[in-house]
């Protein structure tokens, strides 16, 4: 069988040294992006709040998750978790080599 257009999650990442999001899909209803991470916070008193859903995945690294009204998630590569549409969060601390797959939806 030969599929086109064939991609792969982990290639095509180049450090540096900033944040990098990409989008792969865009829809109606849902978007999904791959976030290179290397050593990066929000930065001070900002706090995401979205109307969406939010699946996230990270696939490779370390990262720190604060909720507003939960307190901390600490996440390693494999661990998966939902954000509720407008649950105040913000990214505490990512590893050098933190990726992300992130789903939002409604």
């Amino acid at each position: 069988m030969y599929l086109i257009g064939v991609k792969n999650v982990f290639e095509g990442i180049e450090s540096s040294g900033k944040e990098i999001i990409e989008q792969l899909i865009e829809g109606n209803d849902i978007i999904i992006e791959r976030i290179a991470s290397f050593g990066d916070r929000s930065e001070e008193d900002f706090y995401y709040d979205q109307d969406e859903y939010e699946f996230v995945l990270l696939l490779k690294g370390r990262a720190q998750l604060l909720f507003e009204d939960k307190g901390t998630v600490d996440l390693k590569a494999g661990d998966w978790l939902i954000i509720e549409p407008h649950e105040r969060h913000r990214v505490e601390y990512t590893s050098m080599d933190a990726l992300w797959l992130c789903v939002f939806y409604r």
